[in-house]
C-alpha cells in the first residue's frame, strides 16, 4: 500500500486494527481515569469529566500536533460512545475493585500506554512525520492523557514523580518499534499487538520491580 493509501486510512481511522486499537485504549484510559475520580470521592460529573480527559487528551494531542482536524475524538462518535460507557461502568460497578482502585488505576493505564504509543506512532508516521517525530508524537500520545488527568486530579504526574518507575521510555521503546517496523516495510498488525503488549509488560514489571530511569549525577561532595 502507499504511504498516500495509508495515510488516508489510517488518518481517517477506518475500520482497521489502527482503530479498535485506539479505541480500545480510549476505553482503559477512560477507566484509569474514573477509577482516579472514584478515589479521589467525585461525584458523577467529575468521574465521567475525567474519564473523557483520560480518554480522549493524548489522541487530541496527536491530532493537533499533525494537523488533524477535526481532531478524531471530535468527528467520530465512538470516540465518545467508548469513554462514556467506560465511566458508566466504573461509576456503576467500581466496588468490585474494593481496595485495590489504586493498583487498577495504574493497571488501566498501563494497558492504555501500550496502546497508544502504538496507534499515535502509526499515525504520525502515516502522516510523512520524521523518524523522531513519530516517535514523539507516539509518547506524547500515549502519556498526554494520564498527565492531564493527573493534573486535574491533584496528583503527581507519574512522568515527573522523582520517584516514578519507567513511564515514557516504555512508550518510547514502542513508538521506536513501531516506526522502525513501518520505515522498513514490516509493520503488521502482529507486531502492533506484539508492541503494545511488551509495552505494557515492560510497564506492569517496571511498577513491580521499581524499575526507575537514572537520575543527574550528584556533584561530589566538597566540604
Amino acid at each position: 500500500m502507499s504511504l498516500v493509501a495509508q495515510a488516508s486510512t489510517i488518518s481517517g481511522l477506518e475500520p482497521t486494527l489502527e482503530k479498535t486499537l485506539d479505541l480500545i485504549g480510549v476505553f482503559v484510559f477512560a477507566i484509569s481515569g474514573g477509577l482516579l475520580a472514584v478515589r479521589k470521592g467525585f461525584e458523577l460529573v467529575g468521574v465521567t469529566s475525567l474519564a473523557l480527559v483520560t480518554a480522549l487528551g493524548g489522541g487530541v494531542i496527536r491530532d493537533l500536533l499533525l494537523g488533524s482536524t477535526p481532531p478524531t475524538a471530535f468527528s467520530d462518535v465512538l470516540y465518545l460512545v467508548v469513554p462514556l460507557s467506560a465511566a458508566a461502568v466504573v461509576f456503576l460497578g467500581h466496588w468490585l475493585i474494593n481496595q485495590r482502585v489504586n493498583r487498577a488505576v495504574l493497571i488501566f493505564d498501563a494497558a492504555g500506554l501500550g496502546l497508544f504509543c502504538v496507534t499515535g506512532a502509526v499515525k504520525a508516521s502515516s502522516f510523512g512525520t520524521s523518524a523522531v517525530g513519530a516517535v514523539l508524537i507516539g509518547v506524547i500520545s500515549a502519556a498526554g492523557g494520564g498527565i492531564i488527568r493527573d493534573v486535574l486530579a491533584n496528583e503527581h504526574p507519574s512522568l515527573f514523580h522523582r520517584d516514578s518507575t519507567l513511564y515514557a521510555i516504555p512508550a518510547a521503546l514502542g513508538a521506536a518499534a513501531v516506526v522502525v517496523s513501518w520505515r522498513n516495510d514490516f509493520y503488521s498488525w502482529g507486531v502492533a499487538i506484539a508492541v503494545a503488549v511488551v509495552v505494557f509488560a515492560i510497564r506492569l514489571a517496571a511498577l513491580q520491580f521499581h524499575w526507575r530511569a537514572p537520575k543527574p549525577i550528584r556533584a561530589p561532595d566538597t566540604t
